[in-house]
């Protein structure tokens, strides 16, 4: 039985992001709730799409601040777990003013970091359409063995999976561990989301069409899509190569959590969809829903509490034919 939409495993933290000086002259820092994974369901909470979170805050104020941020969203948490020991963690983001950041993490360790395989219930990955994930649950053994569980569940049970590298450098001791774990989740997933810079890591190929032909041939995902920022998107699928330009509007804050708005959108399109049969059409109006979701959530701070809705994303499209 389905019982939700998507599932998605990571990490969910606290991003603190610079919000002005205060009357003594101080960085004033404002509290967002985030965390790439919550990021996607949060988008499809926006779609109308049921949501399970799987993953693990510190029993502290920072945690169960985001837990009730999840409940007041309507992101499932029936795999949130709690850490008694380790606090949640935190990460404080710098943007500058092309609206690129700059990352400094509060994790060794973080709480995101304790998820175990006995955290993973096998009943949650079963009843969901597509479960999702990235590595940043793969940096430390024993999340990474709970992560590599939740995906053989999956790929037991039919579940289609998808897969974003998001590769925060700091993060990883060893780059080429770091390769190594995004080459897995290439390895396993059906969907994967990724930017031409990670393109770039993992090829040492600029070109984004050489670089993504490179990795698929590779490895057999069947929508292999590439986020270029500004510049908008492609769908590789089967023989197919399709680009959307970006929606270039004005009004880009920052960045935070644009490439999860782009993913949550476009597994929005496809659980509408037969991921077998699409057609260039197809991957066309989900590209271009993912690029205005995507600008949208850049012309406000954070992520989570920042999703557009729907309305909104079908009136950028349809002002901008």
């Amino acid at each position: 039985m389905i019982k939700y939409d998507v599932s998605a495993l990571g990490e969910l933290l606290i991003d603190f992001t610079y919000s002005g000086i205060s009357e003594q002259g101080n960085s004033l820092l404002e509290v967002n709730p985030g965390g790439a994974p919550c990021n996607v369901l949060a988008l499809l909470n926006k779609c109308g799409r049921t949501t399970n979170f799987i993953g693990k805050v510190g029993k502290d104020q920072f945690g169960y601040l985001l837990q009730d941020t999840l409940k007041e969203l309507k992101i499932g948490i029936d795999g949130l777990c709690f850490d008694e020991e380790v606090k949640t963690t935190l990460a404080f983001v710098k943007t500058f003013e092309n609206g690129d950041r700059d990352f400094a993490f509060y994790r060794n360790p973080g709480a995101d970091m304790m998820l175990t395989e006995g955290d993973v219930k096998e009943e949650q990955i079963k009843n969901s359409s597509i479960f999702h994930f990235g590595t940043l649950s793969m940096t430390h053994e024993e999340v990474c063995k709970a992560t590599e569980k939740a995906v053989k569940i999956a790929k037991e049970n039919g579940v289609l999976i998808s897969f974003d590298p998001n590769l925060r450098i700091p993060l990883w001791k060893d780059l080429d561990r770091a390769k190594e774990k995004m080459e897995y989740g290439l390895s396993q997933c059906d969907i994967c989301k990724i930017s031409e810079e990670e393109v770039e890591f993992l090829t040492g190929e600029k070109d984004i069409k050489k670089g993504a032909e490179t990795l698929r041939k590779k490895f057999p995902v069947k929508l292999f899509q590439v986020t270029a920022g500004a510049e908008g998107s492609y769908a590789f699928y089967k023989d197919l190569i399709v680009y959307q330009p970006s929606f270039k509007l004005g009004g880009t804050i920052e960045t935070t959590g644009a490439g999860d708005t782009f993913c949550g959108s476009i597994l929005h399109g496809v659980l509408d969809r037969d991921i077998e049969h699409l057609t260039k059409e197809d991957l066309e109006q989900m590209l271009t829903f993912a690029n205005a979701a995507a600008y949208l959530v850049t012309t406000k701070k954070g992520a989570i509490r920042s999703m557009p809705e729907v309305e909104e994303i079908k009136k950028i499209i349809e002002e901008n034919k």
